[in-house]
């Protein structure tokens, strides 16, 4: 049972995500504001339990989630075939500058972690 009541949480917030991004022509999708509401709400014990709970039934199912997704792809082969190396390019770029980005706020957020060639840093 707490499985399905941390599903039908997680799509409560999904569905709220999708009603304000809508609603206030957000500029990121439902699902991604469904998202940003589960943070804070994470913080509400009942709720943490209840998607805990969820969340190894969703990681084992995982692959049916990718299912759409080769479906789209193969919908639209053309699409790919005119602007394939495009789309390449704009994935690895994307990809690169997703990483510096990361690396940069792990950098920033703990500076006192020392790296392997470097010296450790002791007060």
């Amino acid at each position: 049972m707490p499985v399905i009541q941390g599903f039908t949480a997680l799509l409560v917030l999904q569905t709220i995500g999708e009603i304000l991004a809508r609603s206030l022509h957000l500029l990121f999708p439902g699902p991604v504001a469904g998202m940003v509401l589960l943070v804070p709400a994470l913080f509400w014990p009942p709720l943490r339990a209840s998607t805990a709970s969820v969340v190894p039934f969703l990681l084992q199912h995982l692959s049916l989630l990718f299912v759409p997704v080769g479906v789209g792809v193969v919908t639209h082969l053309g699409l790919i075939e005119s602007a394939g190396v495009r789309l390449l390019v704009v994935i690895v770029v994307a990809t690169w500058v997703g990483m510096v980005a990361c690396a940069l706020c792990l950098r920033w957020l703990w500076p006192n972690v020392s790296t392997p060639d470097a010296p450790a840093n002791r007060p």
